[in-house]
């Protein structure tokens, strides 16, 4: 089975963060969020994974081809974000044999292995995988038959029939590539993968599910990227190798090498990449920190700060983005429980 993992894209509900960045590579405890999907799907048993790419696919090729994969990779580039029917479409030559396409902005606890498992051991034609949420009407939804098979899917239905949602994770045969071909463009202006799968079903061809038991996360706005942040860093063991310095460290942390605590206050879960140094401030519970940062004189709690990142006298900052190489610093007294959205190599000074 091939691999096809969506990182295109541009990423609207995240800006100013991805004006300069692609979505899919804003870290989640210090990890890329693509490259949760590019496990998932190697874990599964992929060998050869497609990457459509899209605006800046520059730093989505130079992030992944830094990391040694057990899997080969190439680069599909869609010159502009077209439907997820039309991202396979551009993948044809690619997709000459099952596959399994992944959102690259989705977040999945337990893994694919399961569901993939169950793809193959019914011949399933394409198999789609479903949660329950308390909020159908944001989601495309399932209409499931009395016999357990699907009757047909809905975008985002005023009244949904039921609450099980689809999960941007599908299984397909080639067939799909007929199916894409022979669906027309929605409302958006786009070729839907709902309205393919319907045509699969409409044609009769087996069409499976399973359900998601463990969270999902699709990461695509800053809330659903702190709370995926927060749902594994609930996961994370204890590492050190740092050092400290008159400071305190409680909870589950993990602090990276090179890096320096002192007169500081780590209380975990949290996470510390390589080269930071923390002084005399109060690093709160579901904050990570990328590489080479330094947090002085401040109070952070439910963050995310990327690398290279410096937050000097910056009071108290909670639940917020702090894009690459941002600095903020403070000169004059600032409302405490500040929230923040901050774009790359921007400077904030109070």
């Amino acid at each position: 089975m091939k691999g096809l993992i969506l990182s295109g894209g541009y990423g609207t509900r995240l800006r100013p963060i991805t004006y300069s960045q692609q979505k899919q590579l804003i870290p989640v405890a210090n990890k890329p969020i693509l490259f949760y999907a590019i496990e998932d799907v190697i874990e599964a048993g992929a060998k050869e994974i497609g990457i459509i790419v899209g605006p800046n696919k520059e730093r989505v090729v130079e992030t992944v081809r830094a990391t040694d994969w057990e899997a080969e990779i190439e680069f599909i580039y869609q010159d502009e974000p077209k439907g997820l029917a039309h991202a396979i479409l551009v993948a044809e030559e690619f997709l000459d044999e099952e596959f399994v396409m992944y959102l690259g902005d989705n977040i999945l606890r337990e893994g694919i292995v399961k569901h993939a498992k169950k793809f193959k051991e019914n011949n399933s034609d394409a198999s789609i995988m479903l949660t329950e949420v308390e909020n159908p009407q944001q989601f495309g939804v399932a209409d499931i038959n009395k016999d357990g098979t699907i009757k047909r899917l809905l975008e985002k239905p005023k009244v949904p029939p039921s609450n099980l949602a689809l999960v941007g994770i599908y299984f397909f045969k080639p067939i799909i590539l007929e199916a894409c071909k022979s669906i027309r463009h929605s409302w958006r202006n786009e070729l839907e993968i709902t309205d393919a799968i319907q045509w699969l079903i409409d044609n009769r061809y087996n069409i499976g599910w399973t359900k998601v038991e463990g969270w999902w996360k699709d990461t695509g706005k800053p809330g659903d990227i702190l709370e995926a942040n927060r749902l594994i860093l609930d996961d994370i063991q204890t590492k050190n190798e740092g050092t400290t310095e008159n400071s305190r460290i409680i909870g589950r942390v993990v602090i990276g090498k090179g890096v320096e605590i002192k007169e500081s206050f780590v209380k975990g879960p949290a996470i510390i990449g390589k080269n930071c140094m923390i002084k005399k401030s109060y690093v709160g519970p579901y904050t990570s920190i990328g590489n080479e940062c330094v947090i002085e004189d401040t109070e952070i709690e439910d963050l995310i700060v990327m690398d290279k990142s410096e937050i000097m006298g910056g009071g108290r900052i909670i639940e917020s983005l702090i894009g690459r190489g941002v600095r903020i610093k403070r000169k004059a007294e600032l409302p405490n429980g500040k929230k923040l959205i901050v774009g790359d190599n921007s400077e904030i000074v109070g």
